[in-house]
């Protein structure tokens, strides 16, 4: 039976969709999540071969007990490479939703807050991005500043901040003339700490679901990026490479290309099923 909460401004109870299942899909993504977290920290110290070795006389193994998921084309083992790109796509993937969550939120913030031309500014810069496809625009920031883990971030972060700056803007216009803002005010607080204190903490809880999703697209986008040769570049591993390369041998050594699409699938769900459940507990 899902949950009822009051609507206080009416005083109607209303059901939430905050059902078992949700609870259930949020522990799934939370352990799908966390596994992947611990493999990125502490796997990289604990395999047993080295990702960047090449073994050519041992190419193309099958998986074995000494290679838990075979070795590719090059011989390099695909379980060490798998571990190691667990932890560089996952950062990129943090970092590339963290740093467009952090300048959206400031902009958006200051744009509402402040009004007058910083709004003017804030919002022509967001529909000056919003008037590009994202990827084609990714794809130009990545022609112009070449491949590359920091080319990425500044490829994310220019083109996901947008979303950011939209939510916050929308909501701290809802909040700054509340009678508490307009006490701080008067009491004379700076307009810094009325916005730290006061009107982020109503900005993070609307942000926080759309955080973790811009994780999972941060992932899914570097991934194909890196499948097309415009994401991190070899030797370093990565899901998509890793998939790219496995492609010309699918039919017989299928393993190459699963195990790293399986942790594109994985990560990606249990991200979705973690932002569906804030998403519930939000709204």
């Amino acid at each position: 039976m899902s949950d009822m909460t009051a609507n206080l401004s009416t005083g109607e109870v209303v059901a939430s969709t905050r059902t078992p299942a949700s609870r259930l899909g949020y522990r799934i993504g939370l352990a799908i999540v966390g596994v992947a977290v611990v493999l990125a920290v502490v796997g990289p110290f604990v395999v047993a071969h080295d990702p960047y070795q090449q073994e050519l006389m041992n190419r193309l193994a099958p998986p074995s007990g000494e290679h838990w998921l075979g070795t590719d084309a090059l011989g390099r083992d695909v379980f060490s490479r798998l571990v190691v790109a667990t932890r560089v796509d996952l950062g990129v993937g943090i970092l590339g939703a963290l740093l467009p969550f952090l300048l959206g939120t400031i902009l958006g913030c200051v744009a509402a807050y402040f009004g007058s031309i910083w709004d003017v500014i804030v919002m022509r810069l967001t529909d000056l991005v919003l008037a590009f496809p994202v990827y084609i625009l990714i794809i130009t920031l990545i022609a112009v500043g070449g491949s590359g883990i920091k080319t990425l971030l500044i490829a994310f972060t220019g083109v996901g901040w947008v979303g950011y700056a939209r939510l916050v803007r929308s909501v701290v216009l809802r909040v700054k003339n509340e009678d508490y803002i307009s006490a701080a005010r008067l009491g004379g607080v700076s307009h810094g700490r009325i916005m730290v204190r006061h009107l982020l903490p109503n900005v993070i809880r609307s942000s926080l679901t759309l955080l973790v999703t811009d994780v999972m697209f941060v992932l899914l986008g570097l991934a194909s990026f890196s499948y097309l040769g415009l994401g991190i570049q070899p030797p370093t591993p990565d899901w998509g490479a890793m998939i790219a390369d496995a492609q010309p041998y699918m039919q017989q050594q299928w393993w190459l290309i699963a195990a790293p699409g399986a942790m594109v699938a994985l990560v990606g769900s249990g991200l979705m099923l973690i932002g569906e459940r804030l998403d519930d507990r939000t709204y």
